[in-house]
């Protein structure tokens, strides 16, 4: 008796080990100190001793349960750039530049290839964001998890002189609201999801003429990452005064998140066009208008709140750094909340 006849393939382990190597290199910045391979990852932060505050900003999450789609799909390349999406934008919406991610897989049984084409996703969501990809762990569960199926979760930690920290303590009544848009369902609602689509491969490989794709090409597109659009509009001389990532929750649960107490946001469903993917979902899912905007992020990944003589320029800066932005609403005095109208 060994390890590996209790399903546990040590070698397999090694040689995802030397297959994910060439894509985590990419990921390098001159902080990272020490290579891949050791217990823990260093990241000096020697360079942001000229910050009057530094202040460490942090974010964790996966990629729940459109990992299913995955499966279904046998395709593991883009899931990681959502894993890594999830937890930076939520440091950029924070005001914090992210500087390292470290990703954990667990599954049922460690196919180094299949290991190896996630972490090639992840590598690839950490040089969209400008981090470095300086450690994880991959865990072979036997017995645990179905031989064919996974769980992807990451961490990320970044930095932000604390002054400019973006907390939404100024927003107040006049000011406007900036929709960056989404590029399709991102990695929340897929319960929901699976309930209306089916998920054989059959299925999911039917092309649909308003999408323009398949249906499962559809649902798997990565979620955005903002982190350069962010960095831009910042760089612009604009004052981000609230950032909101619609998450899970859609507009209801996170737009009030950046609001300070006495004001209320008001979006305007008529300020862009919801993309043909969402019409869909609710058209076959018999799913009602609220429900939909409490649930998804209806084609609006994140949204700013900025002075009313800053909207344009927020604007401009966004779509200088390659993403589509457009005023969606307004902040009004009166409770905290927000109304879809």
């Amino acid at each position: 008796m060994d390890y590996r006849s209790s399903g546990v393939d040590i070698e397999a382990g090694y040689r995802s080990v030397e297959l994910m190597k060439e894509h985590v290199k990419k990921t390098m910045r001159p902080e990272v100190l020490g290579g891949l391979g050791g217990f823990s990852g260093a990241f000096s932060l020697e360079k942001y001793r000229t910050m009057e505050k530094p202040t460490l900003v942090s974010g964790t999450d996966g990629v729940g349960t459109k990992l299913k789609l995955a499966f279904a799909m046998d395709r593991h390349d883009t899931v990681g750039i959502d894993c890594v999406a999830m937890c930076v934008n939520d440091i950029a919406c924070a005001g914090g530049e992210p500087l390292f991610f470290l990703d954990y897989i667990a599954c049922g049984k460690n196919y180094p290839e299949k290991i190896a084409q996630i972490v090639k996703g992840v590598a690839e969501g950490c040089t969209m964001a400008g981090a470095a990809l300086i450690g994880g762990e991959t865990a072979e569960m036997p017995g645990f998890y179905p031989e064919d199926e996974y769980d992807l979760a990451g961490f990320a930690v970044g930095i932000a002189d604390e002054k400019d920290l973006i907390t939404g303590s100024e927003i107040k009544d006049g000011d406007v609201l900036i929709g960056l848009a989404s590029s399709g369902v991102h990695s929340n609602g897929f319960s929901l999801v699976r309930k209306i689509f089916d998920m054989t491969p059959e299925a999911l490989q039917t092309y649909e003429e308003s999408l323009g794709m398949t249906i499962g090409e559809a649902l798997i597109m990565p979620t955005k990452i903002y982190v350069k659009a962010l960095g831009a509009i910042r760089g612009a001389g604009v004052r981000i005064l609230g950032c909101s990532h619609i998450t899970g929750g859609g507009f209801y649960e996170n737009i009030p998140r950046m609001l300070p107490e006495g004001v209320r946001a008001v979006v305007s469903k008529d300020s862009y066009e919801v993309p043909q993917l969402f019409r869909m979902i609710a058209e076959r899912g018999s799913v009602e208008e609220h429900v939909m905007y409490n649930t998804f992020n209806m084609g609006i990944g994140m949204v700013l709140a900025v002075s009313p003589e800053d909207a344009d320029q927020t604007v401009k800066a966004a779509e200088s750094a390659g993403e589509t932005a457009m005023r969606i609403g307004r902040i009004i005095a009166g409770d905290k909340g927000v109304d879809v109208i």
